[in-house]
């Protein structure tokens, strides 16, 4: 059997070349197929002229393309974008007023906290003093943690 290493082998490498390189390679092909050609003088540059319009067409065309295919993209970018903002403002509007909503739904509680425990208060007699609900607070906390 033969070693795979000892055979030789191809390598083909592929390049894109832009639009310039054919357009000049065009040019110069055409200008020397022109210079070498047996024609008149007054032939020679009608032809040459109609060379050149037809480049100039064709660079035309293309840059067209090229700007329409620009276009088409900006405007789908700028759609894009400007869809992804309203879904931002949207999702910022809703936190707010859930935010808002929390903020009411607590301030209610406090209320309603504080006026529970205002309600459920005991009330002081007449004879009884701050003072004297203090001292009887104090003796009631002193005989639970000395025992």
């Amino acid at each position: 059997m033969a070693d795979h290493d000892d055979l030789p082998y191809i390598v083909i490498e592929r390049r894109s070349a832009g639009l310039a390189p054919f357009l000049w390679g065009a040019a110069i092909g055409a200008g020397l197929a022109l210079l070498f050609a047996p024609r008149s003088g007054r032939e020679l540059r009608r032809e040459l002229g109609e060379g050149v319009q037809r480049l100039r067409s064709a660079a035309e065309d293309t840059v067209r393309q090229l700007q329409d295919s620009v276009s088409g993209t900006i405007e789908d970018l700028r759609e894009e974008v400007s869809s992804r903002l309203d879904s931002a403002r949207r999702a910022m509007e809703a936190g707010r007023r859930a935010a808002h909503a929390a903020r009411a739904d607590l301030e209610r509680r406090i209320r309603e906290a504080e006026h529970g425990a205002v309600a459920s208060a005991r009330p002081l007699a007449d004879s009884e003093s701050i003072d004297e609900l203090l001292t009887e607070i104090d003796s009631f906390e002193n005989d639970e943690f000395s025992s």
